[in-house]
């Protein structure tokens, strides 16, 4: 890969400010920062599951394939795992490139890949129960065995 990266699954919440530091290296003229957050979609809380070995190995495929499509210079993706309450922080994803085309298209491929081949699972809870939350494509579907 040309460009650096920092890839994490973590329960703690995100600094996104030290990610974004992180992200101003020479040559950067654009930074693009992506915030997914539980918002209020009548639940109450959201838990987020990872496998995470896999997931940590499939999001660095990712940020190298963006990084050789997109010409970036740096990419931090972190997501997080464990129970979250409406507001929080779910996934942060932060990309430099020396223009801000290439970085908006970068961070927008990353959300997208993350989307469909990371096995990561979400459920929705709510004061009733809870919903494990269909993805939008294979990997990002409902938790196996739930």
């Amino acid at each position: 890969m040309r460009g650096s990266s920092m890839i994490r699954i973590q329960k703690e919440d995100v600094d996104i400010a030290a990610l974004i530091a992180a992200a101003k290296t020479p040559g950067v003229g654009a930074v693009v920062v992506f915030d997914g957050i539980v918002r209020d979609d009548d639940i109450t809380e959201m838990e987020l599951e990872a496998y995470e070995d896999v997931a940590v190995v499939e999001m660095e495929k990712i940020a190298t394939e963006a990084t050789e499509k997109f010409g970036l210079l740096h990419v931090s993706i972190v997501h997080r795992i464990g129970r979250l309450a409406i507001g929080e922080n779910i996934v942060a994803i932060v990309v430099s490139s020396g223009h801000r085309h290439e970085a908006y298209a970068g961070s927008r491929f990353i959300i997208d890949a993350i989307k469909h081949s990371v096995p990561l699972w979400k459920k929705e809870l709510t004061r009733t129960g809870g919903r494990w939350v269909d993805g939008e494509h294979g990997h990002g579907a409902k938790k196996p065995g739930a």
